[in-house]
């Protein structure tokens, strides 16, 4: 019976412990974590602000793909999935409802700008 009882415990932990694994996360980083992480990795940075936003000023080499479009679902999709991606929006709250967004369409890593644009371009000042 012990054997029975710990088999069954080795399964459930294999299979649960397998799914968070494999779930993707977001993440949320400071403006120095991610410039470390735009040097270091293959990261895709979009901007989800509106494009009158992203005219007014942007971070370098950021893709404009604006959360409140009517087209967003599409421009993300042609995105790869499996490239991880690091968000920005003006303060973080629209990069973080983007983010959860991207994670039921089934992206496997998300950064998420603590303190959007707002921020980093204070502490780039």
């Amino acid at each position: 019976m012990k054997k029975l009882t710990f088999l069954c415990f080795l399964a459930l932990t294999t299979i649960f412990g397998c799914k968070e694994a494999s779930e993707p996360k977001i993440t949320t980083i400071s403006a120095e974590e991610m410039q470390s992480l735009l040097e270091t990795e293959n990261v895709k940075l979009i901007d989800v602000r509106t494009e009158k936003e992203y005219n007014d000023g942007s971070i370098p080499n950021a893709q404009n793909i604006d959360f409140l479009s009517p087209t967003f679902q599409t421009d993300i999709q042609m995105l790869d999935k499996n490239q991880p991606v690091l968000l920005y929006c003006n303060t973080g709250k629209r990069s973080m409802r983007c983010a959860e967004e991207m994670v039921k369409l089934g992206f496997v890593k998300i950064y998420d700008l603590e303190g959007g644009y707002s921020k980093w371009k204070r502490e780039a000042e």
